[in-house]
């Protein structure tokens, strides 16, 4: 395209923006004439980030910034690329369009840029439900990440948004889980909406309830996400808290709420073994570690679990890692001598607080009888 054709398009589309966008058109065609391209993508961007930029961005996209794509920053190419592909009329010709700017970005020098494209082919893939071509979308972006020393963040966290988007649509709650999380340590929180962040906040919480993998919610549970659940699903971020500390009567009181979401409702069964779990785990970690043995009668009374399937319970601990020891079942006694790692609130706190100190006076007393008992020993 000549430079009559670009000044004359740049003109027309001056006249058709917004008063307040008007002078970035003068600022395009100063940029471009002078070749300063790193000046004039920024500006782009700018234009681009502009809600009432939205009708013009394909046109923009097509007829100008094509004509110099090759000697621009190709991430931010594709940004822009991104931001076009918006206006689409549907899925279809967003998936072409895309398709495009990713065949466009693919050179040994670029890869970053067409991961950041094809993740984006994936997630319109997933719009229009071909999740096996999704899937090799991103199995073949995460390859070459895998390759990469580092990368832009955004490129990372286009790609786990993606791929929790993926793993949610086939109800693999774990790996939505972990992608999710992996997503929100990539990005600002603050720059999501209120909605946004309440609707994750909420898919990951039932993401680690309805897990048959997940026994340990402390990433979630120091997040600030979960902040968002406060005004209308206080409900479900207090029972993520009844499970960490394995709180039976708090369990019992939430319960009720269980049935406002089907995948809870579903998973209800699973969701009483799992608040049984953590009771044990809880009771064997309020033990000190020279007090674990304990007898399937104090088990049943501290979990509330029949005794008839406490040797059960505890083996499912056992082969889930949650605890390690063995099973006496002459006797019916558990030998319990490590528990799994958890995130605690101010009363677990406040629990091995007290059990520190218990530790330190049997420590003085033990130096006090040693210092009483070995007197003539000392002297000599």
């Amino acid at each position: 395209m000549n430079v009559d054709t670009i000044s004359d398009f740049l003109a027309e589309q001056r006249d058709e923006a917004p008063a307040d966008l008007q002078h970035l058109f003068i600022s395009f065609e100063d940029l471009w004439e002078r070749k300063l391209w790193h000046q004039l993508t920024d500006t782009l961007i700018e234009f681009f980030n502009s809600k009432e930029s939205a009708p013009q961005k394909l046109q923009v996209y097509r007829t100008f910034i094509l004509t110099f794509a090759d000697k621009i920053n190709q991430l931010k190419l594709v940004t822009l690329a991104l931001s076009a592909a918006t206006q689409c009329k549907d899925s279809q010709e967003r998936l072409s369009f895309l398709t495009a700017v990713a065949n466009k970005v693919n050179n040994p020098n670029s890869q970053d840029a067409y991961v950041y494209a094809t993740v984006a082919v994936a997630t319109v893939k997933l719009e229009l439900n071909d999740l096996e071509s999704a899937r090799k979308d991103l199995d073949k972006s995460e390859k070459i990440l895998d390759g990469f020393d580092s990368v832009e963040t955004i490129v990372h966290a286009a790609f786990y948004r993606v791929n929790a988007e993926y793993y949610q649509s086939k109800s693999e709650f774990a790996s939505y889980y972990r992608n999710a999380l992996l997503y929100l340590a990539c990005i600002e929180v603050n720059d999501l909406t209120p909605t946004e962040r309440r609707s994750r906040a909420y898919d990951l919480s039932i993401a680690a309830l309805v897990s048959d993998t997940i026994y340990n919610f402390g990433e979630l549970l120091l997040h600030p996400i979960l902040d968002s659940l406060v005004d209308k699903d206080t409900w479900l971020r207090d029972l993520l808290f009844a499970f960490n500390r394995g709180d039976l009567a708090a369990y019992d009181v939430l319960a009720g709420h269980i049935s406002s979401n089907p995948l809870l409702n579903e998973h209800r069964d699973g969701l009483r073994q799992k608040i049984y779990l953590a009771a044990l785990t809880e009771t064997v970690f309020r033990r000190p570690p020279h007090d674990r043995a304990m007898s399937f009668r104090t088990i049943a009374e501290e979990t509330k679990v029949r005794p008839d399937e406490i040797e059960h319970l505890i083996m499912k601990a056992l082969s889930l890692g949650l605890l390690r020891g063995s099973i006496d079942q002459v006797d019916e006694v558990a030998q319990i001598n490590w528990v799994q790692p958890k995130v605690l609130d101010m009363k677990q706190i406040d629990n091995m607080r007290l059990r520190l100190k218990e530790w330190d006076s049997s420590v003085n007393s033990l130096g006090n009888w040693i210092e009483t008992k070995g007197q003539d020993v000392w002297a000599a």
